[in-house]
């Protein structure tokens, strides 16, 4: 087989291994061997360099030589600029004996073949390095053909190397991408704006960065919520730098409004917490200086905090502006989100509580008590309501609604029932007529929505009993617990209102004993579901009579409470109005009028 053929084996060769290599440094055999093999080479050194003329490593060979001289070195040599191309790959030819040591490093190899010329070849590989190739040839040499060789060689480096930074660059963006898809998941998880501030920081060391601090912008200006270091000592330093630093409060305050990440490092730290030696500066990985950078986190227009990533790793592992910007941006809206939901949840809240009884009043003889769990995780404001009411006659009106739906419309409603069924009845009107009024204001308003009501009088007797008279406009029933453990249900019935526009309700009366406690709810306890489809009514009998003899505060907390550890599906709200009934007054033998009348002259 002829050289040319032998050679273009040779390359070909080369070309294969160079597709499966997963750095340059894995062709030199395929590389060295070949060139040795070529008639009148003697010797092959290829050098590695950085940009300002750092010489990296180098590697020798001979011909018929056993293994090859690697010389790992860092040595700077200013008067090998002169050989860094500027772009294409340029081949120079010299002799050996004119090679200028402080130029040609290869020169103490390459003089061991007396007499002998150089063809070197310089090539860039990215835009932090070059490097040559370099074969000590004699008088019989094909120069030509070997310059030739040296270029084809060149380029399948250069092609190398470039596919090696493509495909990390590809899998440094698909480990980002996921980065951030995960990013995204867990910063979206949490709706509490502190637990998502801190998940913002957790994901970011050690993927992004070594350290990393988040601020929140407050009326007074950014205060620290969160910062996490790879190392525990760090984490200390990093936190106390994150409260109180001067220079970290003056650089977030300079950042202002700026949308894109600025990096600092060198000079730029001087008098900052990251500066070598200072505390966050010297972690892990402290041979390498200390970069920060800043990012504003802003969403949906407004400036909502700054996320602050301190690195010490080599400049190649730095993510880009892209990445951070990013990052930052998904950051900010689910920071932004968890600030929405809760000045949203502190409204609904508010709402909420606006809409329903303070407290409920102190009544000689009865205990009273109420319980209110909100059901949507999202928060919007329910439509159920309560209210007990002391009326002229002496006796006490307990009302409990319902209205469908949630939302702004529904508190309005909600709003309107209680309030107008509380005057009614404070006045002295009947349940059935209060109820038939509420119907009629709803029609006069044009309500889309309906809604459901009960309500109860209960008039103390002579004889210690409680007379209880009820109408109920589509609501559940309310429940009796009885002093000996067993359960009552109250009769009623009635159409929903705001349906028809003449509407009336009819009462139903029952009693209660000393000791006996009625129990008023709203759907939502009853229609809390188990994963097995089983709905709390059914189990609602057995948990109410397991609490006999308990006050009214327990009863109420207790069914609510186990409804919510017995639901696996439902979100609407339960409402609990439950009233114990504790014998006569100390007020014994007076009518209910003159009670009342004994107690305003008492006041």
């Amino acid at each position: 087989m002829g050289d040319d053929e032998s050679w273009a084996g040779a390359l070909h060769r080369l070309w294969q291994a160079a597709s499966r290599a997963e750095e340059v440094g894995a062709l030199a055999d395929d590389i060295y061997a070949p060139l040795l093999a070529t008639p009148g080479v003697h010797h092959v050194v290829g050098t590695r360099w950085d940009e300002d003329a750092t010489l990296r490593y180098m590697r020798a060979l001979s011909a018929g030589g056993d293994a090859p001289v690697i010389v790992a070195t860092a040595r700077s040599m200013p008067g090998a600029a002169a050989r860094e191309p500027d772009g294409a790959p340029v081949v120079t030819r010299a002799a050996v004996a004119d090679l200028d040591d402080g130029v040609w490093p290869e020169a103490e190899f390459l003089r061991k073949s007396p007499g002998a010329c150089v063809v070197a070849c310089t090539f860039r590989l990215d835009r932090r390095g070059w490097a040559a190739l370099c074969v000590a040839v004699d008088a019989s040499a094909d120069a030509e053909g070997i310059a030739r060789r040296l270029a084809q060689t060149v380029d399948v480096i250069v092609a190398c190397h470039t596919g090696i930074l493509q495909r990390g660059q590809a899998a440094r963006r698909g480990a980002r991408d996921a980065l951030l898809a995960e990013a995204s998941l867990q910063m979206d998880s949490s709706l509490d704006v502190e637990d998502t501030l801190r998940r913002v920081a957790r994901i970011a060391v050690p993927a992004v960065a070594e350290g990393c601090l988040v601020h929140l912008l407050r009326q007074d200006g950014p205060e620290f919520v969160a910062a996490t270091h790879v190392a525990v000592r760090q984490q200390r330093a990093l936190e106390a730098a994150g409260r109180d630093d001067p220079w970290l409060a003056a650089l977030l305050d300079r950042r202002g409004d700026g949308d894109l990440a600025v990096f600092l490092s060198g000079a730029a730290l001087e008098g900052s917490p990251f500066a070598a030696p200072g505390p966050a500066g010297s972690g892990p990985g402290g041979r390498h200086p200390t970069v920060v950078s800043v990012n504003t986190l802003r969403a949906r227009g407004r400036v909502v905090g700054s996320i602050t990533f301190v690195y010490q790793r080599p400049e190649d592992r730095l993510p880009d502006s892209a990445f951070l910007d990013s990052l930052a941006s998904r950051a900010a809206l689910a920071i932004d989100n968890a600030l929405l939901y809760e000045l949203r949840r502190t409204t609904v809240l508010s709402l909420q509580e606006h809409l329903l009884p303070s407290k409920l009043p102190a009544i000689a003889g009865w205990d009273l008590s109420a319980s209110y769990e909100v059901g949507d995780p999202m928060l919007d404001v329910g439509g159920d309501f309560y209210d007990a009411v002391p009326r002229p006659d002496g006796s006490v009106a307990l009302l409990i609604g319902d209205v469908c739906g949630r939302g702004a419309e529904a508190a309005a409603l909600t709003g309107l029932a209680r309030h107008t069924l509380r005057t009614l009845l404070e006045e002295g009107t009947d349940p059935g007529t209060a109820l038939s009024r509420l119907n009629r204001a709803l029609r006069q308003e044009g309500a889309s929505r309906f809604l459901t009501a009960v309500v109860v009088t209960m008039t103390p007797r002579a004889d210690g009993t409680v007379r209880l008279t009820t109408c109920s406009a589509g609501h559940p029933r309310p429940l009796v617990l009885r002093a000996d453990g067993s359960i009552g249900e109250i009769v009623s019935g009635g159409l929903l209102l705001g349906v028809l526009d003449d509407v009336s309700y009819e009462s139903h009366e029952d009693s209660l004993d000393p000791g006996d406690a009625l129990v008023l709810f709203t759907d939502g306890l009853t229609e809390s579901r188990e994963a097995d489809g089983t709905f709390f009514e059914s189990v609602l009998p057995q948990r109410l009579s397991a609490l006999r003899g308990s006050d009214a505060a327990r009863i109420a907390e207790s069914l609510a409470r186990q409804a919510r550890n017995f639901r696996a599906s439902g979100q609407d709200d339960i409402a609990l109005l439950v009233a114990r009934w504790n014998g006569a007054s100390p007020s014994d033998g007076l009518t209910p009028l003159e009670t009342l009348l004994e107690q305003a002259a008492m006041r």
